[in-house]
């Protein structure tokens, strides 16, 4: 677990590409510039760490690409403290990039396997969050509900009410909807039951599964 000047030069590199690509949350930036993300992918695939593509993980699953890592987050609008849910903790890239932004971070995962094995990793980097837990995505967390923000990591054919009713008024809901392709979509919620929908182009996402138990 060796994290070297040359993964670090790397890492600047992926951080002026993602610049050039119009990502300009600072923050969100240096997180992705100090985020080891080779550390999280299989060793066959150290050399296109920091390069811009999504990889497959384990349990078919892919640690996403850096750019539509840091397009989700900067849509967050992520301050230090901020309470937030993710729905897919995958290999627990994502899940480090929002504790290093200084979140409170609750990730859900659906996978056992990989929910074993991240719950494992991420304490060993130093990234401790909150919560991690084994269960549906779709239901959320309801009994550490409202949250300042959701991200759903995985491609959702429909907006989960729930996640919905686990905003906080001013909260910020980003998620990819759609079953082939995915339109990248933020709610932020004004009301009780009245939410702003904007949407962000076309993004592509291995599924969001629901629980079948």
């Amino acid at each position: 677990m060796k994290d070297t000047f040359k993964h670090k030069g790397l890492r600047q590199q992926l951080v002026k590409e993602l610049k050039h690509k119009g990502i300009t949350d600072e923050a969100v930036l240096n997180a992705i510039g100090n985020v080891p993300r080779h550390l999280f992918m299989d060793s066959g695939f150290l050399h296109y760490a920091y390069v811009d593509k999504a990889f497959p993980i384990a349990a078919d699953q892919t640690i996403s690409q850096p750019y539509t890592v840091a397009f989700q987050t900067e849509l967050l609008q992520i301050k230090k403290g901020d309470k937030i849910l993710e729905i897919g903790t995958g290999s627990g890239y994502q899940t480090a990039i929002l504790c290093e932004l200084g979140a409170k971070v609750y990730s859900i995962e659906r996978q056992n396997e990989l929910f074993k094995k991240t719950s494992k990793f991420l304490p060993k980097l130093g990234y401790r969050a909150k919560k991690l837990v084994f269960g549906d995505g779709y239901a959320g967390l309801r009994e550490e509900a409202p949250f300042d923000g959701i991200i759903v990591t995985a491609g959702a054919p429909f907006v989960p009410k729930a996640l919905l009713g686990q905003l906080k008024i001013g909260g910020r809901l980003v998620i990819p909807v759609g079953k082939n392709v995915q339109e990248m979509t933020l709610y932020t919620r004004k009301g009780e039951k009245e939410f702003d929908k904007e949407e962000f182009g076309e993004f592509r996402f291995v599924p969001l599964l629901e629980d079948k138990n």
